[in-house]
């Protein structure tokens, strides 16, 4: 699917593109590169794209009051981001819970935060701790968990080359805190109930 994206901005990342491509001792001129510029341009626009969406208003939009008052678990949501010390992607998984204090949201939010946290230059942790102080500012729920797995190929395919290192932050509020509650969430996240 293709974006709408700003022409005079794609144009201009365009022109960096091709003096790195050149600066690599690429020949920009050759069949395969005449449009990789462009492409990469508009991929780095889709991949940055969080920036220009607002998480606390996508909350908004699907906020229902109801009673629940038991852990409400997204598990499994994939994500996929661009680390901010070499813009390589890192990738995995979110999983998010909170405890409704009297209202709830649209489960797909939840995804859609993640989204818009990911398509973002970033750290890991501070995706984690956005994603979770998001729903806690917005919501005002009894509790927020957040724990993401990522594996990162700025450790993968440059530097250390460890291929099968799987990195985990987490993130907790309010009722979450407790090691009882923050066992049950664990225990959720890990269990294969289907």
């Amino acid at each position: 699917m293709e974006k709408n994206f700003d022409e005079a901005s794609v144009a201009k990342i365009s022109l960096h593109y091709e003096e790195i491509l050149k600066g690599l001792g690429e020949d920009i001129t050759r069949e395969g590169l005449l449009k990789t510029p462009q492409r990469a341009s508009k991929a780095m626009h889709f991949l940055a794209s969080g920036y220009k969406m607002d998480a606390h208003a996508i909350m908004r939009g699907a906020i229902f009051h109801e009673e629940h008052n038991q852990m409400v678990i997204v598990k499994d949501i994939e994500l996929y981001s661009l680390c901010e010390h070499h813009l390589l992607p890192f990738y995995g998984r979110a999983h998010v819970a909170y405890i409704p204090n009297g209202k709830i949201v649209g489960l797909s939010k939840l995804a859609r935060i993640v989204d818009v946290y990911s398509r973002r230059f970033q750290v890991q942790e501070r995706l984690t701790i956005q994603i979770r102080d998001c729903i806690q500012e917005t919501l005002e729920p009894l509790g927020v968990a957040v724990v993401v797995e990522a594996k990162h190929l700025c450790m993968m395919m440059r530097g250390v080359q460890k291929q099968n290192s799987t990195t985990t932050t987490s993130a907790f509020t309010g009722e979450f805190q407790n090691q009882s509650t923050r066992n049950e969430f664990i225990n959720l996240v890990s269990a294969k109930l289907s």
